[in-house]
C-alpha cells in the first residue's frame, strides 16, 4: 500500500484540499490523529474501511499497520491536523517508508496559524511594520535549539505566531518581553475554525492574565507583533505608478 501524509487542516472540515478529501473517501485504511482532526472528515469514507485513531496509538503502532499491509495494493490515509509539515511528527514515518521502500506521498494542509490570521482578519506582512514571520514554539517536552530560543527570536521583534506554548504563557510573555515593548499587541486564538473558537486580544503585559481567565492551556496559538495593530504602508503591488510584468505603472 502507498501511505498518503494529509493535511487534514485546523478543525473546520471545508479546510481541507480537495486532493486530500478525495484520497479520505477512496482509501484503503485511515489513520487520523483524533485529538486535533475533526472527524466529520472521515464521513465520505468507505463503510468497510478501517479506521485508527492515533491518538490512542505509539509510533510502533503505527509502524505496524504500514508494514503488515505494505504488499496490499490501495492507499492508507495518514490524517494530520493542520499541514504536516509544521510540527506535524511525520518524519520518522517517512524514514521508515523508505527504508522499507514503501510508497507514499505528502498532500499539504491549511495550518492553524492560517486559519487564525483569518478569523483575526488580519494580514501578517504589513509594509513598514513587519515582512517577516516566524513560526515556532517554547522549549518543553520537546527542546527547540538554543539558537532558537524564544528570547533570540524576539531580537527580531517581527511577527510571530508561537505554536504549542499556550499552557506556559508566562514564560512566553517574560521571554518576549526582553525585546518587545509591553504594548506590543498580542492575540491568543484558540481552536480555529471549530465551534468553540475564542479569541482573545490583549497587549504583552496583559495577556497571561487574559489567558488563565479562560483557562486556555492547548489547541491555542499566540500571535505577537505590530501587525495586529499599527499603521502600515500602502502595498506597492495595486499602486498606479508601480510597474510589474503584468501591467505598466503611469505618473499622475
Amino acid at each position: 500500500m502507498k501511505v498518503v501524509f494529509i493535511g487534514a487542516g485546523p478543525g473546520d472540515p471545508d479546510l481541507i484540499t480537495v486532493k486530500g478529501s478525495k484520497i479520505i473517501r477512496t482509501a484503503d485504511i485511515i489513520i487520523y490523529a483524533g485529538s486535533l482532526v475533526n472527524p466529520q472528515l472521515l464521513e465520505g469514507k468507505r463503510k468497510e474501511t478501517p479506521v485508527y485513531n492515533s491518538a490512542e496509538m505509539n509510533l510502533d503502532q503505527i509502524k505496524a499497520i504500514y508494514l503488515d499491509n505494505r504488499e496490499r495494493p490501495g492507499i492508507i490515509a495518514r490524517l494530520h491536523s493542520g499541514d504536516p509539515s509544521l510540527f506535524g511528527a511525520i518524519q520518522e514515518q517517512i524514514d521508515l517508508c523508505i527504508e522499507e521502500n514503501i510508497g507514499y506521498e505528502i498532500i499539504p494542509g491549511v495550518s492553524s496559524f492560517s486559519a487564525g490570521a483569518a478569523v483575526l482578519k488580519q494580514e501578517l506582512t504589513l509594509p513598514g511594520v513587519s515582512q517577516t514571520v516566524i513560526l515556532t514554539r517554547i522549549s518543553g517536552r520537546t527542546k527547540t535549539p538554543q539558537s532558537e530560543s524564544l528570547e533570540k527570536l524576539a531580537q527580531h521583534r517581527c511577527t510571530m505566531v508561537i505554536f504549542l506554548s499556550a499552557a506556559y504563557i508566562e514564560d512566553v510573555v517574560r521571554k518576549l518581553g526582553i525585546f518587545y515593548p509591553k504594548d506590543t499587541p498580542v492575540a491568543v486564538v484558540y481552536r480555529a475554525g471549530w465551534p468553540e473558537e475564542k479569541i482573545l486580544k490583549s497587549s504583552l503585559d496583559k495577556i497571561a492574565e487574559l489567558v488563565k481567565q479562560h483557562k486556555i492551556k492547548r489547541q491555542a496559538l499566540i500571535y505577537v507583533g505590530r501587525v495586529l495593530s499599527s499603521d502600515y504602508e500602502l502595498s506597492k503591488l495595486y499602486s498606479w505608478e508601480f510597474t510589474h510584468g503584468f501591467r505598466k505603472g503611469r505618473d499622475k
